[in-house]
């Protein structure tokens, strides 16, 4: 239950963390130093609060994409100009999101569909809303800002961030770059909410190259079972072999259960999995396509190594992804909410086999290069902008 998360981390999170900070810098009770930087997540901007009592810098790290943020930034904006909240609901399928902004510093001829998807409500009070607006309003008060991007890929929107927040550092994308680090005891570290599934890789090693559509709507997305059923339909009259990753708890209301008739029909060719390592299957050399929710880790990933994707947001910031992987960057095409088999066969096809689908690829492996030369050790912008924030912000006492 994200807004609920949302409305209670601010109001019982700082007293707590204020006696964590406490006991950490007392030495009778601690054996590790004294706090001497706080870097928090960007929706957790009570921390600020503790920086400014204990004297120490705070660095809020926005884990979503520049644009996502950026969009998120104008919600006070959209508030104050009347676009949202919505009249009635009718507003989310009547055209009107179809609606371009021409003030969006960094973002041109951007649509309401293309921000984050909290603006679709009709409550004044709605508390992601209300809480997106609080949270950003914070970021000046930051002493820096990181985010998981690299500067040739959002530069104009970097440049307009920067206008707000100075200090912004882009040290993306993290997974390449935590890829060089030579100490072992970090490689156990893990993100994931599932068990990964690694017979998977075994599966793709027996494949073609670029033969491979992946499918996964990362930990959160859920589904409604007509949609389900649709994507499973899609991927089997593609008649392309596929990687799919289906949840248990990924349908509304019920378990994920595919069509026994499906099963059937794609078992020489689909492999079904739980979960996955998503990095080395995205690596891997038998993938030709990734149908994505455009979660901004999936969206990274893929870019990094070089992945044309069909896109499905279904929250959030994902929305603001899929727009810039399918008009800015050149490597995605979406599909409709309202899933219907035929699309998704069409644009499967269109991924693998076509032309729009060919040049998606180039796109992307491009943007593979850049990603990069980015991280790299010697003199990558990212690599550079880290060293940056250390010196100049997390050890700025000493």
């Amino acid at each position: 239950d994200i807004p609920s998360l949302c409305k209670s981390t601010p109001t019982h999170s700082l007293s707590p963390f204020c006696s964590l900070i406490s006991k950490l810098n007392d030495a009778s009770v601690s054996d590790v130093p004294p706090v001497t930087c706080i870097v928090s997540d960007g929706a957790m901007s009570f921390t600020l609060k503790a920086a400014e009592k204990f004297g120490v810098p705070e660095v809020l790290f926005w884990t979503t994409s520049a644009c996502g943020l950026l969009c998120y930034l104008q919600y006070r904006h959209l508030v104050e100009r009347g676009y949202t909240p919505l009249k009635d609901m009718s507003y989310v399928t009547n055209g009107y999101l179809d609606t371009k902004t021409d003030w969006v510093p960094g973002m041109k001829d951007i649509k309401l569909r293309d921000f984050p998807s909290f603006i679709r409500t009709t409550d004044p009070n709605d508390v992601m809303l209300n809480f997106i607006q609080t949270e950003t309003a914070a970021l000046p008060r930051a002493s820096a800002l990181i985010l998981n991007t690299f500067d040739a890929l959002e530069q104009d929107v970097l440049d307009a961030i920067s206008a707000i927040q100075p200090c912004t550092y882009t040290v993306g994308p993290l997974h390449l770059m935590m890829n060089q680090i030579q100490d072992h005891r970090l490689k156990s570290m893990s993100s994931n909410l599932w068990k990964e599934e690694f017979s998977c890789i075994d599966w793709l090693d027996t494949k073609e190259p670029n033969s491979v559509v992946y499918v996964n709507f990362g930990s959160i997305t859920v589904m409604t079972a007509k949609q389900l059923t649709e994507f499973a339909w899609g991927l089997a009259n593609s008649k392309k072999p596929f990687l799919w990753i289906v949840r248990p708890d990924m349908v509304v209301g019920d378990s994920a259960m595919l069509p026994a008739e499906f099963v059937t029909d794609t078992k020489n060719r689909g492999m079904l999995a739980s979960w996955c390592p998503q990095e080395e299957v995205l690596k891997h050399p038998a993938i030709g396509g990734f149908l994505t929710h455009n979660g901004w880790n999936s969206t990274l990933e893929s870019i990094s190594r070089g992945v044309p994707v069909i896109c499905w947001p279904f929250f959030a910031e994902q929305q603001t992804n899929c727009r810039y992987s399918c008009v800015e960057w050149g490597i995605g095409m979406e599909i409709d909410n309202d899933v219907k088999r035929d699309e998704v066969e069409v644009l499967v096809r269109e991924l693998m086999d076509g032309e729009k689908g060919k040049e998606m690829r180039r796109n992307a492996l491009e943007w593979k290069k850049k990603a990069e030369e980015a991280a790299s050790s010697v003199g990558g912008s990212s690599r550079v902008n880290l060293d940056k924030l250390v010196d100049d912000v997390l050890l700025a006492k000493y």
